[in-house]
């Protein structure tokens, strides 16, 4: 197994602790508390060699990350591009079913 690969299991197992939180709340608390959804700074957006490095950039010490991360994985799943939750759309796609293994997401029906 590659570094890469445990790194998105242990961020799949992170999540574990929000999947029981309804939707609705975790929506609730992003767009309230995350950081893309303050007032954007004055200046330049980040300038980044990489997507990761712009999520990094991005999403750096945003309170709500995971938050962020758990909902875009549950409401886009594999299908969606930009930055989410501090990944870039290559990272959340590999997570994805790493994603979908832990808990009972599959027995509910999340994609």
């Amino acid at each position: 197994m590659s570094t890469d690969e445990l790194r998105l299991i242990g961020i799949a197992w992170r999540l574990d602790r929000l999947r029981w939180v309804p939707t609705d709340v975790l929506h609730k608390i992003v767009t309230s508390d995350g950081a893309c959804m303050w007032p954007p700074p004055e200046d330049e957006p980040p300038d980044a060699r990489s997507d990761q490095e712009l999520a990094e950039r991005l999403c750096g010490g945003c309170p709500v990350r995971d938050e962020c991360l758990e909902l875009e994985l549950r409401t886009g799943g594999a299908d969606t591009v930009g930055v989410w939750g501090g990944l870039a759309d290559d990272d959340r796609r590999a997570l994805h079913p790493h994603w979908l293994r832990r808990g009972e997401r599959i027995d509910r029906g999340e994609r």
